[in-house]
């Protein structure tokens, strides 16, 4: 596959969420709201799993990288939306549109497997407690992250690539507010038939292979949790897993809504808002359901908290 820029466009119009110019501003205060708490939720996730040496645990190393993740994932996105917001004219350059796809498919991938491994974290803490930190070592660990960006790195350029190779002859708007696949191959004016069968593999392999993964391990997660005698042994067990079960639940809902429903059946305003959830809702969502519904986080928060005032 030759891929090089044959675009005669060089640059691109975004549209946004919405064409109205009334609520373009409630919008970006509402969406720099959540940015802040985006950006301060997983850096302060990241700073607390840093600086606190009980909390250096493979549970808490995907977790430090699920924050990593989220927090970069949501500065590709959400910057350029605001500053749209407050833009008469919503344009990015071909360049930066290219740039943008790339680390969105990169860090959308990425958060897949990150909360693919965390669940088998999560299936070996549980099933196989005795053999857990020989399973999940430090250097277990190393080599699961590393797969998980190479794995995304893979199918972010090849969605880029393929991209890379298409012509945009005459029509440059977008409808929507971020460089994203679907929208894109809209405007080209080739043949987009690579691009849908790349899309379609893809996105069908990092959406099937960690629903697969998951699915597997919380079978046997609900089945070992069943076999808990102890009501209270049965609680501490689920508490464990019910913060990764919303955060997935939450993530791959909103993504399998966008991209696994037909085109006739969903429309292009109805998945602006499925991915508003996926790209800058999630990303927020996320350091507050894993700070409030986990006890020890809470715990390393408070020392911290208490170190700083008595300091």
């Amino acid at each position: 596959m030759e891929i090089g820029n044959r675009s005669l466009v060089t640059e691109f119009i975004l549209l946004g969420l919405t064409e109205y110019s009334k609520i373009k501003l409630p919008l970006f205060f509402l969406f720099l709201g959540i940015y802040i708490v985006t950006v301060a939720g997983n850096l302060g996730l990241l700073t607390l799993i840093g600086l606190n040496h009980h909390l250096h645990t493979p549970m808490y190393y995907f977790l430090f990288n699920l924050s990593f993740i989220d927090l970069c994932y949501s500065s590709v996105i959400t910057p350029k939306l605001l500053v749209n917001s407050v833009s008469t004219m919503n344009i990015i350059s071909y360049g930066g549109c290219m740039t943008q796809l790339f680390f969105y498919c990169f860090f959308v991938s990425a958060e897949c497997y990150v909360l693919t491994v965390m669940a088998y974290d999560r299936y070996v803490a549980i099933c196989r407690p005795l053999l857990y930190m020989v399973t999940i070592s430090p250097q277990v660990c190393s080599l699961l992250a590393a797969i998980v960006y190479v794995v995304a790195f893979i199918g972010a350029w090849a969605h880029t690539g393929c991209m890379l190779r298409l012509t945009f002859c005459n029509a440059n708007t977008i409808n929507h507010y971020m460089c994203e696949i679907l929208p894109l191959l809209e405007l080209s004016c080739t043949s987009t038939h690579i691009n849908e069968l790349v899309v379609f593999i893809v996105v069908g392999f990092d959406v099937g292979v960690p629903t697969i993964t998951i699915t597997v391990s919380y079978t046997f997660i609900i089945s070992s949790i069943l076999h808990i005698r102890s009501t209270e042994g049965r609680s501490k067990a689920f508490s464990t897993c019910s913060s990764h079960i919303i955060v997935v639940s939450i993530f791959f809902g909103s993504g399998a809504f966008m991209y696994l429903n037909p085109s006739s059946v969903l429309s292009m305003d109805q998945g602006k808002v499925s991915t508003v959830f996926y790209t800058i809702v999630v990303p927020m969502l996320n350091p507050l359901i894993y700070s409030f519904r986990n006890k020890e986080v809470k715990v390393a928060l408070k020392k911290s908290l208490s170190r700083k005032i008595f300091s």
